[in-house]
Protein backbone atom coordinates (compact mmCIF):
# COMPACT_ATOMS: atom_id res chain seq x y z
CA UNK A 1 0.00 0.00 0.00
CA UNK A 2 1.62 3.56 -1.07
CA UNK A 3 0.88 6.45 0.56
CA UNK A 4 0.86 9.43 -1.69
CA UNK A 5 2.58 11.90 1.13
CA UNK A 6 5.32 13.50 -0.09
CA UNK A 7 7.10 14.25 3.02
CA UNK A 8 7.89 12.00 6.19
CA UNK A 9 5.96 13.70 8.58
CA UNK A 10 3.44 13.72 6.18
CA UNK A 11 3.60 9.72 5.93
CA UNK A 12 3.67 9.85 10.13
CA UNK A 13 0.74 12.17 10.40
CA UNK A 14 -1.59 9.85 8.02
CA UNK A 15 -1.10 6.52 10.33
CA UNK A 16 -3.55 5.54 13.10
CA UNK A 17 -1.93 6.01 16.11
CA UNK A 18 -0.65 2.79 17.07
CA UNK A 19 0.89 1.74 13.93
CA UNK A 20 2.76 5.73 13.93
CA UNK A 21 3.97 4.70 17.68
CA UNK A 22 5.82 1.45 16.24
CA UNK A 23 6.83 3.22 13.26
CA UNK A 24 8.29 6.00 14.93
CA UNK A 25 10.02 3.77 16.86
CA UNK A 26 11.60 2.16 14.33
CA UNK A 27 12.65 4.92 12.65
CA UNK A 28 14.54 6.27 16.06
CA UNK A 29 16.55 2.81 15.05
CA UNK A 30 17.14 3.29 11.84
CA UNK A 31 18.11 7.13 12.63
CA UNK A 32 20.45 6.03 15.26
CA UNK A 33 22.29 3.48 13.33
CA UNK A 34 22.18 5.02 10.20
CA UNK A 35 25.87 6.27 8.40
CA UNK A 36 25.14 10.28 8.27
CA UNK A 37 25.70 9.61 4.16
CA UNK A 38 21.98 7.97 3.83
CA UNK A 39 19.16 10.55 3.31
CA UNK A 40 15.92 10.26 4.53
CA UNK A 41 12.81 11.22 2.12
CA UNK A 42 9.75 9.81 0.77
CA UNK A 43 10.63 6.80 -1.60
CA UNK A 44 8.23 4.12 -3.87
CA UNK A 45 5.12 5.52 -1.31
CA UNK A 46 7.19 4.48 1.93
CA UNK A 47 10.08 5.94 4.27
CA UNK A 48 12.96 5.61 2.64
CA UNK A 49 16.87 5.61 3.75
CA UNK A 50 19.16 5.79 0.73
CA UNK A 51 22.12 6.99 -1.35
CA UNK A 52 21.36 10.50 -2.86
CA UNK A 53 22.15 10.97 -6.30
CA UNK A 54 25.20 13.79 -5.37
CA UNK A 55 27.07 10.81 -3.60
CA UNK A 56 26.13 8.15 -5.89
CA UNK A 57 25.29 9.65 -9.46
CA UNK A 58 23.86 6.41 -11.36
CA UNK A 59 20.85 5.67 -9.07
CA UNK A 60 19.15 2.52 -8.77
CA UNK A 61 19.62 0.51 -11.68
CA UNK A 62 16.40 -0.26 -11.74
CA UNK A 63 15.03 3.19 -12.25
CA UNK A 64 17.99 5.81 -12.31
CA UNK A 65 16.01 8.51 -11.08
CA UNK A 66 15.54 7.09 -7.66
CA UNK A 67 18.44 7.11 -5.50
CA UNK A 68 20.13 3.97 -4.42
CA UNK A 69 17.62 2.59 -2.12
CA UNK A 70 19.11 0.99 1.29
CA UNK A 71 16.27 0.67 4.22
CA UNK A 72 12.54 1.47 4.17
CA UNK A 73 9.61 1.66 6.38
CA UNK A 74 6.32 0.97 5.15
CA UNK A 75 3.05 0.93 7.02
CA UNK A 76 1.14 -2.14 4.67
CA UNK A 77 -2.56 -2.85 4.74
CA UNK A 78 -2.24 -6.11 7.08
CA UNK A 79 0.92 -5.51 8.36
CA UNK A 80 4.11 -3.39 8.72
CA UNK A 81 7.49 -3.93 7.30
CA UNK A 82 11.15 -3.13 7.27
CA UNK A 83 13.49 -3.41 4.12
CA UNK A 84 16.88 -4.01 5.21
CA UNK A 85 19.18 -3.67 1.72
CA UNK A 86 21.75 -4.36 4.72
CA UNK A 87 20.36 -7.92 4.82
CA UNK A 88 19.97 -8.53 0.87
CA UNK A 89 22.30 -11.82 -0.55
CA UNK A 90 25.19 -12.94 2.10
CA UNK A 91 24.34 -11.10 5.44
CA UNK A 92 20.56 -12.69 5.06
CA UNK A 93 21.38 -15.93 6.47
CA UNK A 94 23.70 -14.70 9.48
CA UNK A 95 20.43 -12.21 10.37
CA UNK A 96 18.17 -14.95 10.17
CA UNK A 97 20.64 -17.33 12.81
CA UNK A 98 21.23 -14.31 15.18
CA UNK A 99 17.17 -14.03 14.91
CA UNK A 100 16.12 -17.54 15.77
CA UNK A 101 18.87 -16.74 18.97
CA UNK A 102 16.49 -14.26 20.43
CA UNK A 103 13.54 -16.59 20.38
CA UNK A 104 11.02 -14.27 19.02
CA UNK A 105 9.03 -15.10 15.49
CA UNK A 106 11.04 -13.98 12.17
CA UNK A 107 8.44 -12.88 9.25
CA UNK A 108 10.74 -12.33 6.84
CA UNK A 109 11.27 -12.35 2.51
CA UNK A 110 14.39 -12.02 0.90
CA UNK A 111 15.13 -8.58 3.10
CA UNK A 112 11.81 -7.43 4.13
CA UNK A 113 10.86 -8.17 8.08
CA UNK A 114 6.87 -8.08 8.42
CA UNK A 115 5.83 -7.18 12.05
CA UNK A 116 2.08 -6.39 13.14
CA UNK A 117 3.02 -4.85 16.43
CA UNK A 118 6.66 -3.71 17.72
CA UNK A 119 7.35 -6.06 19.83
CA UNK A 120 7.49 -8.83 17.10
CA UNK A 121 10.84 -7.41 15.94
CA UNK A 122 14.41 -7.61 17.77
CA UNK A 123 15.43 -3.61 17.34
CA UNK A 124 18.90 -3.98 18.29
CA UNK A 125 19.67 -6.67 15.71
CA UNK A 126 17.82 -4.50 13.10
CA UNK A 127 20.13 -1.32 14.45
CA UNK A 128 23.37 -3.71 14.41
CA UNK A 129 23.08 -4.67 10.87
CA UNK A 130 21.94 -0.69 9.54
CA UNK A 131 25.19 0.34 11.52
CA UNK A 132 27.21 -2.76 9.72
CA UNK A 133 27.25 -1.57 6.40
CA UNK A 134 28.30 2.06 5.90
CA UNK A 135 26.91 3.69 2.66
CA UNK A 136 30.41 3.01 0.53
CA UNK A 137 30.44 -0.44 1.49
CA UNK A 138 26.96 -0.71 0.37
CA UNK A 139 27.77 1.06 -3.23
CA UNK A 140 30.82 -1.64 -3.11
CA UNK A 141 28.56 -4.67 -2.70
CA UNK A 142 25.63 -3.32 -4.78
CA UNK A 143 27.84 -2.55 -7.59
CA UNK A 144 29.37 -6.11 -7.06
CA UNK A 145 26.42 -8.26 -7.10
CA UNK A 146 25.37 -6.13 -10.05
CA UNK A 147 28.21 -7.03 -11.90
CA UNK A 148 28.27 -10.63 -10.77
CA UNK A 149 24.38 -10.66 -12.13
CA UNK A 150 25.66 -9.18 -15.69
CA UNK A 151 28.10 -11.39 -15.70
CA UNK A 152 25.87 -14.87 -14.85
CA UNK A 153 23.36 -13.77 -17.19
CA UNK A 154 25.83 -13.07 -20.31
CA UNK A 155 27.15 -16.72 -20.01
CA UNK A 156 23.49 -18.01 -19.25
CA UNK A 157 21.96 -16.58 -22.41
CA UNK A 158 23.31 -17.82 -25.03
CA UNK A 159 22.59 -21.44 -24.08
CA UNK A 160 19.41 -20.70 -22.49
CA UNK A 161 18.27 -18.85 -25.94
CA UNK A 162 19.81 -21.90 -28.05
CA UNK A 163 17.60 -24.00 -25.28
CA UNK A 164 14.41 -22.02 -25.24
CA UNK A 165 14.51 -21.65 -29.32
CA UNK A 166 15.38 -25.81 -29.45
CA UNK A 167 12.32 -26.13 -27.09
CA UNK A 168 9.93 -23.71 -29.02
CA UNK A 169 10.20 -25.58 -31.69
CA UNK A 170 9.56 -29.15 -30.49
CA UNK A 171 6.53 -27.81 -28.46
CA UNK A 172 4.96 -26.02 -31.57
CA UNK A 173 1.81 -27.22 -31.77
CA UNK A 174 0.80 -27.97 -35.86
CA UNK A 175 -1.50 -25.22 -37.57
CA UNK A 176 -1.96 -27.87 -40.51
CA UNK A 177 -5.36 -29.40 -41.15
CA UNK A 178 -5.52 -33.06 -41.85
CA UNK A 179 -6.27 -33.45 -45.42
CA UNK A 180 -9.09 -35.99 -46.74
CA UNK A 181 -8.11 -39.04 -48.24
CA UNK A 182 -8.96 -39.81 -51.81
CA UNK A 183 -12.13 -42.16 -50.35
CA UNK A 184 -13.17 -39.85 -47.67
CA UNK A 185 -13.00 -36.84 -50.74
CA UNK A 186 -14.85 -39.67 -53.38
CA UNK A 187 -17.60 -40.33 -50.86
CA UNK A 188 -18.33 -36.27 -50.02
CA UNK A 189 -18.54 -35.87 -53.56
CA UNK A 190 -21.07 -38.90 -54.15
CA UNK A 191 -23.10 -37.64 -51.55
CA UNK A 192 -23.20 -33.93 -52.82
CA UNK A 193 -24.15 -35.00 -56.30
CA UNK A 194 -27.44 -36.90 -54.73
Amino acid sequence: MQSKATTVKQYLAELPAERRAAIEAVRKVILANLDPTYEEGMQYGMIGYYVPHSVYPPGYHCDPSQPLPFVCLASQKNYMSVYLGSVYGQEEKSFREAWAKTGKRLDMGKCCVRFRKLEDLVLDLIGDSIRQLPARKFIDYYERVLRESLRSTRKRTPAKAKAAKSTKAKSRPTTTRPTKSKATKATAAKRSAR
